[in-house]
Order: structure tokens, then sequence, then C-alpha cells
């Protein structure tokens, strides 16, 4: 398949600059997958369309304050530092912003008597650093949240790019799909008989890179950190074995579920099967490990009943597994009838479920 076929024209006026106040006050596009139908909806109507036994899966990874602005030990050029994944205490993969910092380069903050020096750097754009002491004790003073390029409006409450079920600190971006639940709609959801299960995905350097190859399976998708726990995959297999259906709170949570369903099959998520033959279902597998499975047209779901979106961006790998979970001309077909009817778009947008 061709990039070509993820693009799609959005003006700027469509790009939520705001988050929903409250959250679950945002816009709800039901989209059948068996008919293409598609309906209109406010988040806190989600009840409506779930059953006693389905299941919701959040992912509770925390957004950290990523964004860090350094100077050169030399010559004191400014450089904007991106935190992407921990190593260990005191080494870091990143983006790094900034004239001629190269490998050796030795760079200092303003605030605290910290130094961090660039000790490796890949074709794809990411670096390693390695700072002189732990980075842990000074990031919440020296890091702000890292809003995505095309946020402009200033952020007044940080927690409003959190979910309110965050808990492992680790992400570079939200699991923004998760961003329009509030205690109470969680409550109620529970309330009803619908099951939640946990999972992590640490967020890296995708959100912030386009593909950018034509032919989409040339696109290698970098690492993140996943896992499932052995009592959540316990929810999961237990409400699949009495009926329920598994709904995917982002493509981050649809990400680490079929990558457990793959290594349940003992199969590798950087080379699943794409066939779309239908198979007996297995019961998910707990892991932590890292990921690279990269879902597109043509991938067989093996957990994902459901799922839980926003509008993406064009040519993302976001809406290439959308795609693969409703059908791209199905897709297209939702975005242009979301543009008609003035929903928001990306990150603090409205939001879709897919079922």
């Amino acid at each position: 398949m061709k990039l070509s076929q993820f693009d799609y024209d959005l003006p700027d006026h469509y790009i939520a600059q705001t988050p929903a106040d409250p959250r679950d006050t945002s816009r709800l596009m039901v989209l059948d997958r068996a008919s293409g139908a598609v309906a209109h909806h406010r988040f806190f109507e989600l009840g409506s369309f779930l059953r006693p036994n389905d299941v919701l899966v959040l992912n509770t990874t925390r957004v950290i304050p990523a964004r860090l602005h350094a100077y050169k030990a030399g010559s004191g050029g400014k450089v904007e530092i991106l935190l992407l994944r921990q190593i260990d205490d005191s080494q870091w993969h990143a983006l790094v912003g900034g004239r001629n910092v190269r490998v050796g380069t030795r760079l200092r903050f303003d605030q605290v008597d910290l130094e961090v020096e660039l000790t490796g750097a890949s074709e794809d754009g990411e670096r390693t650093l390695r700072f002189s002491r732990p980075l842990g004790e000074y990031l919440s003073q020296l890091g702000v949240t890292p809003l995505p390029p095309y946020i402009s409006a200033p952020l007044t409450d940080p927690e409003r790019y959190q979910t309110v079920y965050s808990r492992e600190a680790g992400s570079a971006a939200a699991p923004t799909a998760g961003l329009h639940f509030t205690p109470d709609l969680l409550f109620s959801l529970k309330q009803q008989g619908i099951k939640l299960a946990h999972c992590v995905l640490h967020i890296g350097l995708d959100t912030f890179q386009p593909v950018k190859v034509e032919t989409i399976t040339d696109h290698r998708i970098h690492s993140e950190r996943a896992s499932l726990s052995p009592a959540d995959a316990k929810v999961i297999n237990d409400a699949k074995l009495a009926g329920g259906r598994i709904i995917a709170v982002g493509t981050t949570s649809a990400r680490t579920l079929e990558t457990a369903g793959i290594l349940s099959e003992g199969g590798d998520p950087e080379h699943p099967e794409l066939s779309p033959d239908a198979c007996p279902w297995r019961p998910v597998t707990a892991f932590d490990a890292d990921t690279r499975l990269f879902i597109f047209p043509g991938y067989r779901w093996r957990v994902v009943d459901g799922m839980i979106t926003n509008f993406h961006l064009p040519r993302s790998s976001l809406l290439m597994m959308v795609s693969a979970f409703a059908g791209l001309e199905q897709v297209r077909a939702a975005y242009e009838t979301a543009k008609r009817e003035g929903y928001r778009f990306f990150s603090f947008g409205d939001a879709m479920l897919i079922v």
C-alpha cells in the first residue's frame, strides 16, 4: 500500500487547541465496522454502546516532563531535548534540536549543576544521552510537558494532558483516547457491568515522526516498552470466554493487546502474520518487553474487538492502524463526515468508538 492512500486534507481550524471541559463532553462518533454506518453522540454516552462483560483496556502510562532546555558547555548555543525512553538511571534515548549537536557534545542547564553528553546517534534522528548524575531527581525542576507541535495554545494545567487513571511515568506523549474519561464515567461503566483492565505502553518517537516512505511496508516503526500483567491478562481472558468484547482505549492499548496476542501464538510482533484468515482465539499472555508491532491494512487482528480512538494525523502509523481495524475506505469516509460535522481533530479533539 502507498503512503498517499492515508493522506487527507485538514485545514488548521479543525485541530483542537484545548481539551473539552468537562472531559467527557467531547463528541463521540460511533462507527459500525460491518455496515460503515456512523452515529453522533457525546462521550458520556459511551455506556449505551457497551455490554456487561465487555472489557475496556486502559493504558496507565503517565507523561513525564520530557522537554528540557539546555545549552552547549562551550559555545552557549541553545539546545532542546525531548526525552523518549530511559535506558538506566543516567542514560536516555532522546531527540535533540540545535545546531551542530554531534556525538561528544556536552550540554549544561541553567537551573542545576548537571551535565549531559551526547554519546550516540542513529540514522533516524534518535540520540543517546548520558547525564552526569541520575536525572530523576531533577526532572520535575528541568522539564516541561511536551505538547505536540500542532498545539500552540498554552496548557494552564498539565494534568489535562494526563488521563485520570495515569500511574506509571514514562511517556513522551499522552494516550489521548483516554483523556475523555472522568472518574464518574468510569464508576458508572463499572456499575453497568463493564470490566476494566490495564496495560502500559510508554509512548515514544513514532508519535512525533510521520511515516516518510511511499511504500508503507518499508516503514520501520520504533520500539516502545509495553507490558500486560498476569492479573489483567486474566480479566481479559475470562471476559472473552464469557462472551465479552475487548475494547482497546486508544491505539497504544490496541498495540499492547495485539503484541500479547502474537506472543501467545509464539509469534514475533516485529514480523506478524498478516493473513486475514480467521483463526481460533487464544488467551492473551502477560508480558513485559519492547514492541515494534506495526499494524496496517492486511493485519490479522487477534484480540481487539472494538477501539476508542481520536482522529489522527494524515500519513501517520496511527491512522494506518485504525484503517486496518475498520477498513481504509470506511475510515476515509468517516473522517470526511467528521469534517462536515465540525468534529475536533488530534490530541485534544473528539473521539471515535469503532465496533
